[in-house]
């Protein structure tokens, strides 16, 4: 694998354009893997997520941008905080934690584009006292398994579900 010459910033406003095309293109890639659980957004929703995001001055959650050394934005990751178990509850959270989304352009992947978000994204959480992230990956996704479990993820336990009310 050849490490492509990148940048990795926090999103602005001006990256919204590019955030909707990587997000469209995450979806359609995910319907592939489950389309009863998966769906493309309305372009409008994603504009309306990215630019609240964005625009907001607490930076609870964060957005970060891989851009090539050509100025094109190739990737993306999303880090968004957990909310803190209410104290009624039994159970007793790792610390602050987040769940981090990580989409590579599929032309970029393979050149250390997601390994360097990753990386920016636990610097940033770390330095507003995150201490846990985590990763909801779909069993079928299996190249974001084997990616995320390189970088250190493991299995954190079992989503279970069932469809209630048909």
């Amino acid at each position: 694998m050849q490490e492509a010459r990148l940048t990795v910033r926090p999103a602005s406003l001006a990256d919204v354009p590019s955030l909707v095309e990587l997000r469209l293109a995450n979806a359609e890639a995910h319907i592939a893997l489950d389309a009863d659980i998966y769906r493309v957004p309305q372009r409008e929703a994603v504009i309306r997520h990215f630019a609240a995001m964005l625009a907001e001055d607490a930076g609870r959650d964060g957005v970060l941008v891989a851009e090539s050394d050509g100025g094109r934005v190739v990737g993306m990751i999303e880090v968004l905080r957990h909310p803190d178990p209410p104290e009624h509850q039994i159970l007793c959270a790792p610390g602050p934690s987040a769940q981090v989304h990580t989409v590579v352009l599929p032309d970029a992947r393979g050149l250390g584009v997601g390994a360097a978000l990753l990386r920016a994204a636990e610097r940033w959480a770390t330095s507003r006292g995150i201490r846990y992230l985590s990763a909801g990956i779909h069993h079928r996704n299996v190249d974001a398994v084997r990616f995320y479990s390189r970088h250190g993820y493991a299995a954190a336990g079992f989503s279970l579900g069932k469809s209630v009310g048909d």
